[in-house]
């Protein structure tokens, strides 16, 4: 029975990793009504840490894993360039794209057997997007250009009376 549980190459200590990493970041992002929710970032994570230990597997080469590493941060780079749009000329998700490219990060670290380094560095993104979200929210020099909140310079257009 223990045959079947076993997911060699893969570790559960690496799967539950990257679920724990990819749960806390969705849950930050999916609390703020940001694009990437908890299930896309633990899949996004868990996806990376996939293919960068199925690639350490079949290949003791490490130009061969840089390879697969180089072509991981390529194409999570067009998976975050999806979160990104523009909206009455100013672009959106930028913070959601670079988090996006993170937590492919994320995922080759454990890939790499770096676990508890994984887990301290999302604490760290964590502090980035909570912490100095509230920073910038105290100093209004701060929160001038590209920085101010979307919802405040927003102005609701006056719907003119029927009447006249």
């Amino acid at each position: 029975m223990t045959e079947f549980w076993d997911i060699a190459p893969f570790s559960w200590q690496g799967v539950l990793t990257c679920a724990a990493c990819g749960w806390l970041l969705g849950l930050e992002r999916q609390l703020r009504g940001k694009p990437v929710g908890i299930r896309t970032a633990i899949l996004i994570v868990l996806g990376t840490y996939v293919f960068m230990r199925l690639a350490t597997s079949l290949s003791d080469n490490s130009l061969d894993h840089a390879r697969v590493l180089g072509q991981i941060v390529t194409g999570v780079g067009f998976l975050g360039a999806g979160v990104m749009m523009s909206r009455d000329g100013q672009i959106q998700g930028v913070t959601s794209a670079a988090v996006v490219w993170l937590m492919a990060g994320l995922g080759m670290i454990i890939a790499f057997d770096y676990g508890r380094q994984a887990l301290l560095l999302c604490g760290f993104v964590l502090f980035v997007l909570v912490g100095l979200d509230k920073v910038e929210s105290t100093f209004s020099a701060l929160r001038r250009g590209v920085h101010r909140k979307w919802e405040s310079s927003r102005k609701k257009p006056e719907i003119p009376d029927q009447h006249g």
